[in-house]
Parts: C-alpha cells; structure tokens; sequence
C-alpha cells in the first residue's frame, strides 16, 4: 500500500468531527483523541475484534451493526462480566449495514471492524474504504475472487489502512520462523502440506438438504433481509429437524443459518479453506514468498454437492516459480501446495523426523519440506514450530535448534505479545491484542513499516491479497468437484474452465450493490 497516502483516510474520516464531541487519550495530530471506531458484527468474533481495540484506550466505539438485534444485549452482558464501563444503548446501532454506512460521515468514522458472515465483508469493506475509512477485516478477507479484485483496487486507490483478521501474524513465534524460512535455511522447497480439524460447523449433504422446504418463522430480532444482503433470496430455515444426527459433529450449532452455520454454505462462506488457511497457511506463504497460485484440484472429496462445502477434502495447488525478494537474485522452484480439511492429515510417513520429537502428526499444522530440512508448525497460528536439518533424528524448536539461533532478526517483533503463551487453543486470543492495536498504530502512523508488507500492518494488502487469491482458487476447486484441474490467470481473472468462471464474481441483489 501507498504509506504516504494512508493518512487520506484518517483526514476524511475527521471531516466530520468539529460537529461532534469527543474526548479520548489517543494522540493523533498533536491532540489527544480515540480513534472513531465503528463495528459491524458485535458478538462471537465480532465482540474479540472491537473490544481489544476500546480497551487499548487508542479506540472508542461510536456505532455498531448487526443484523441480529439480540445480538446487543449479549454484548452489554459481556462487557458487564468482564467490569468494562460502556452502556451501549448510548451508540447508535443499526440492523442494516447500508444505514451505518449512510451514516458514517455524521458519525465521524474513522476505523471499522467487520466481523459478519463472510458474504458481507466486501460490500462493506469496499463501501467503507470509498468514505475513506480504514477497516480490520476478518478472515477470508472476501469470499470470491472478483470482490478480492475490486478490494484490491479500492484500498490501493483510497490509500486506507487494511489489517486481515489472522491474528496469529502477531506472534513472535510466526515471525520468527518466518524469519528463518525466508533465510533459505532449508534449501529448495518444493513441497507443503497445511491442514485443519476444520470445518466444526454444519457441511456436506446433510447441509444442503437442509435448505430445501417451506420457511421456518424468523429469529425474534433478525432483520433477515439485511443478514441476506447481497445474497440470493431465500426462505428462512431455522434449526435442523429432530433426527438429523451427524450433520454437526462438534455439537455446536442447531440453525441451518444463523448463528454461526453460515460458513459451510457456498453463497455464504468460504468453507474450512477460507476460515481456515488464513491462519494456518501464514506461515508457510510469509516464509517462502509464494505469489501466484497456478492450478487447483480437489484429488479427495468426502459428500460433494452444489450448496455447501464438503465434509472433508485434499486440495493440490501449484504455486509459480519467483524470484525472492529477500534474497536478492536468488529463484524460488514450483511449490506442490496439499491443504487438507476435515480432519484429514498428511501420511506421517512423510515426516519422521516430527513424529520422533512429538510422537504424532499434530491435529492442525503445517509441513514445510526443502531439499536441506524440514519445517512443522503444530497449531493453527504458527506461534509454534520445530525444524530438522538432513542427517537429524528429530525436530527441535525453532528457538532452540542450533542453526536456526544463527538467522538474523529482521522482522520487529509485537512487544505485547513477547512473553505470552503461543500454542494450544488461547493461542489466537494472545496474539489479537498486539494484532489490533498494531491496526490502531498505523492509522496513527505508529510502528515501524514491515519489509514484507510496505505498511505498517502486517497483514495489510500487499500480504493478504495475494494469500487469499490462492485460497479462493483453492475454494473453486472444491466447488468445482474432485479431478477437475483449474487453472488460473491471475492478470486476465480467469479459469480456463467456464463454469468456474461464472462464480468468480458474487451474486448481488438489487439494492445492495457496491
């Protein structure tokens, strides 16, 4: 991103504000005032996004949106239990997100979180990047390659801050391993292997029945029309009927929509691929530069259909040959890219050197092989990881291996984040804080400008368009069925399939274009 074009948005976003009355503690402009901030999604993940950032006291929140009224008094509940003193029937809050939007120059916007189902956060981002708005966007930053396109375009025309919501990009541990990768430590790689326990939501065939049939009454609250957006209409189904065992194998959703069973429906999610690799494939994309994803093709498929994502899958990429940026003058190989969801794993056969140290193949991970050693990361966010070189019994951590201590530091490291636990499952939630407020400081031109993104946001345009331009071509393949092979140009925007090719842009119902 354009650094020096950032501020346009900050100084639109404050047009409004000699209207308004505001205090704070944050310094911008020699001043001392908050950051104007505005979330659209408030409870879930919704709530982790917006309240780190309030309780930084660099943010306040002037506005929230969701299509979920209900949604609300959860949220002042949660704010009561953890003794935070904010009432939010003093914020203005809206069930249409068109209406926040209208609004937003009134209300003296400057940043927004968006932490909605993933159908919604383009149209919303993109809206809110056109008023000059700087945005923190949840993972996958847009759930089709034709709005990742126009994201592209419109954050760098707007000169806005962009901050995606994997926030394991905070850990020291991820940054460091990058750091190693990207020393060459392990020779040429060309093999990689990212997989995921994912999805723990409803998918598969049992999903899509489920949407066939007369409408159930809507959710008290739910104003169904906004929640819908620029989706294809379509009757409201409630919970799954009695005796539909087996379509939730987590246990952790009834609803067929709304709340959280979103995610595994085509129209409306981006299944475990999209959920998922944001995190766990951070490490393996930073580390090894990798760019333009080539090819695609689901070779494994569990109950395959037209509506939702598969209850299991393997996917193949390719990714294209390049010259690093690090290591100038030095050419990086063709990389076979495995992703593996549904609780899938690699052969641990291919790995023995992992399961000498850790006895198993992790649940979620990474495995990174090179023609002088291997890398495996044993959590979503790669806040952990171990490395063998040839000739090495077993992995040892990335911290402790004797030749890994002997890459330089080039990466800044979140000071927030130094001494906190990074594996298990609070992993995420340690390395959010230092994430968000990583969001706040750039708006505020705090921080330092991070080689690999040109910004002061790690995980700002210039890493996670290109990252999520492969996980979406990986998403159209699981569409797409096992053994159809998809090639892809990024420049032209095309596959050399057709069908393919009608679902790279989104579907838009009228009145709710952007």
């Amino acid at each position: 991103m354009n650094i020096t074009a950032s501020r346009r948005g900050f100084l639109r976003g404050t047009a409004a504000l000699s209207t308004l009355s505001l205090g704070g503690c944050c310094t911008f402009f020699g001043s001392k005032k908050k950051i104007r901030l505005a979330a659209v999604g408030i409870m879930g993940k919704g709530f982790s996004d917006w309240f780190p950032m309030i309780n930084s006291g660099k943010a306040e929140l002037v506005a929230m949106c969701d299509a979920d009224a209900k949604q609300l008094q959860k949220a002042q509940k949660e704010l009561y239990r953890r003794g935070y003193p904010l009432e939010l029937s003093n914020i203005p809050f809206y069930t249409d997100y068109r209406e926040l939007l209208d609004n937003a120059e009134r209300l003296g916007i400057q940043a927004m979180t968006i932490s909605a189902p993933d159908h919604i956060h383009a149209p919303v981002a993109i809206t809110a990047m056109k008023k000059g708005i700087n945005v923190y966007v949840q993972k996958p930053l847009v759930r089709t390659l034709g709005e990742l396109d126009y994201f592209a375009k419109t954050a760098k025309e707007e000169g806005v801050i962009v901050q995606m919501g994997n926030q394991g990009s905070a850990l020291n541990g991820l940054r460091r391993c990058t750091e190693v990768l990207q020393s060459g430590i392990l020779g040429e790689v060309k093999e990689v292997h990212v997989w995921t326990n994912r999805p723990v939501w409803p998918q598969g065939l049992k999903t899509a029945a489920a949407t066939k049939g007369a409408a159930d009454p809507i959710q008290d609250g739910l104003n169904w029309n906004a929640w819908l957006a620029t989706a294809k209409a379509r009757n409201f189904k409630g919970a799954y009927k009695p005796g539909q065992k087996g379509y939730d194998p987590w246990n952790l959703s009834k609803n067929v929509y709304h709340s959280f069973s979103w995610r595994g429906f085509f129209d409306f999610g981006a299944g475990a691929f999209g959920d998922m690799a944001c995190h766990t494939m951070n490490l393996p994309f930073r580390g090894l530069e990798l760019g333009a994803v080539e090819s695609a093709e689901m070779i494994q498929v569990e109950e395959w259909n037209d509506i939702a994502f598969p209850t299991k899958s393997i996917v193949k990429m390719v990714y294209a040959a390049r010259e690093s940026k690090v290591r100038k003058g030095v050419k990086l190989p063709k990389v076979d890219f495995y992703w593996y969801d549904g609780d899938n794993k690699p052969n641990a056969d291919i790995m023995p050197t992992v399961i000498a140290a850790l006895g198993k193949v992790p649940n979620t991970g990474c495995f990174i092989i090179g023609s002088k050693g291997v890398v495996c990361s044993t959590n979503d966010y790669g806040g952990t990881s171990y490395i063998s070189l040839n000739g090495e019994k077993k992995v040892v951590d990335m911290f402790q291996h004797e030749a890994s201590k002997l890459v330089p530091r080039t990466i800044p490291y979140r000071s927030d984040s130094a001494d906190k636990k990074a594996d298990g499952p609070g992993a995420a939630a340690v390395a959010a804080d230092g994430h968000y407020i990583e969001f706040l400081d750039a708006i505020n031109e705090e921080g330092p400008i991070y080689r690999d993104t040109n910004s002061r946001c790690f995980a700002d345009c210039e890493f996670c368009i290109p990252q999520m331009e492969g996980i979406l071509v990986g998403c159209m393949a699981q569409r797409m069925g096992q053994g159809v092979k998809l090639a892809w140009n990024s420049c032209t925007q095309k596959f050399d399939n057709e069908k393919a090719n009608t679902f790279i842009k989104p579907y838009i119902r009228k009145g709710w274009s952007f």
